[in-house]
């Protein structure tokens, strides 16, 4: 799984799903830096992914692209994978929404907040890993990339190792980092959270 790359509003806006939010330069060149990444994994024989996957907005897109280059592949998109839904906060300054006093719920107690108008952290988590789950059906012992968000990376990493939603917040998600699942029929495993350097150990013992 791997977070787009940084926006103009990145760390400064909670963008959500509005349309039209592109990367920056310093975005598009790490796209450039995780595609290599990536490529470099599978020129070590560590499993080549057959297949690359973003949530449908630009940022996520933008992402992908380079990701699908290196690898031969074009990139589908999937709204399963797509940014929480924040609702009438979309837009906001994160410097106005910490004034908030839900502000605390939503990082202490997550799983008991809905944001107004939009999706809960229960429901996301819910559709992020739903979706990961047709996903690992949909390819049976293969590897594929996943381009996503930061919150629905949190929350699917979270789940994978059996944490509960309301520790989700404690996880870091960089952008353009790397994280990396496996699952068997004996459940997930956690391969590596937020990986931004190189992938060159990533290997399951």
């Amino acid at each position: 799984m791997v977070r787009h790359g940084t926006t103009p509003t990145t760390g400064k806006i909670l963008p959500g799903r509005a349309p039209d939010l592109h990367l920056s330069a310093a975005g598009l060149a790490q796209a450039g830096e995780v595609a290599a990444r990536i490529g470099h994994l599978t020129s070590q024989g560590q499993g080549t992914p057959v297949a690359v996957y973003a949530s449908p907005l630009e940022r996520t897109l933008e992402t992908a692209r380079p990701i699908a280059r290196q690898l031969g592949l074009r990139v589908r998109s999937d709204r399963g994978l797509l940014e929480c839904d924040f609702g009438t906060w979309t837009g906001a300054q994160l410097k106005v929404l910490a004034k908030k006093p839900e502000w605390a719920q939503v990082q202490r107690w997550p799983s008991g907040f809905r944001f107004p108008g939009g999706e809960s952290f229960v429901e996301m988590q819910a559709r992020i890993t739903s979706t990961i789950a047709r996903l690992v059906r949909l390819h049976p012992g293969e590897a594929i990339v996943v381009v996503s968000h930061a919150d629905p990376i949190k929350a699917a990493v979270a789940a994978a190792a059996g944490t509960h939603l309301d520790l989700f917040q404690r996880l870091v998600i960089s952008p353009c980092s790397v994280s990396a699942l496996a699952y068997s029929e004996h459940g997930p495993l956690v391969l590596c959270v937020n990986a931004t350097a190189s992938l060159s150990g990533l290997v399951m013992s």
